[in-house]
């Protein structure tokens, strides 16, 4: 589980690839802190698993599936990354729930300035728009950020200044793909509310809400 909350921007020093695969290294200094095997550590908002590192170094083994499902397939070397180590139960917790599991690829369709902020507006497949609310919660790049407009086919989001220093969209382009993860309470919420096929009590509605005392 991650926050959103970007730790420090590393680089992509070597890429094996293999036929579906990948096996990537990584220049860094703050997400090594601690660093054990097995740990989890968020690459641009993917959650990846530490195989070995270094001093100043980490490897980490990237499976078929998600090469295909993320931006993963157009990292080079010098590549710039957002790092995130996993949550600790005892920290603060800035950002919103991430789970490090990309739902979609999407495309920035146009770059804004206005006065101190950026506005980047990033087209993604419609059926997944249905989780974004303005002022909602998204994960781009593993950026936790806030959705300032939705259409049919994008959603938008602003960039503070120390968005735009401390992690890599600020540098991103017209035509960039990024990860993009949506709040993960709105799918939970939507499944709920899916009739249960095994079950001859149907689906969550209000009418259920109120006559088991949730609402009045």
């Amino acid at each position: 589980m991650f926050t959103g909350i970007v730790e420090e921007i590393g680089t992509v020093t070597t890429i094996q690839q293999g036929s579906n695969s990948l096996r990537i290294l990584l220049r860094c200094d703050k997400v090594l802190e601690n660093v054990e095997k097995g740990d989890s550590i968020a690459v641009n908002g993917v959650c990846l698993t530490v195989s070995d590192y270094s001093r100043n170094h980490f490897t980490v083994d990237v499976m078929p599936e998600t090469v295909k499902a993320t931006t993963m397939q157009s990292l080079r070397t010098g590549s710039r990354v957002n790092l995130e180590r996993a949550m600790r139960a005892n920290g603060r917790f800035g950002g919103h729930f991430v789970s490090g599991h990309v739902d979609c690829i999407g495309e920035i369709v146009s770059v804004g300035k206005k006065e101190n902020a950026i506005y980047m507006e990033i087209g993604i497949a419609s059926n997944f728009l249905k989780y974004f609310i303005m002022k909602g919660s998204v994960t781009v790049d593993g950026t936790s950020l806030t959705v300032f407009g939705v259409t049919d086919k994008s959603f938008t989001i602003s960039l503070i200044p120390v968005t735009q220093d401390d992690s890599i969209i600020g540098r991103k382009r017209i035509g960039d793909q990024v990860n993009v993860e949506c709040d993960m309470l709105a799918k939970y919420i939507e499944r709920l509310m899916e009739p249960d096929k095994g079950s001859s009590s149907g689906s969550l509605s209000m009418d259920k809400l109120v006559e088991s005392g949730f609402l009045d």
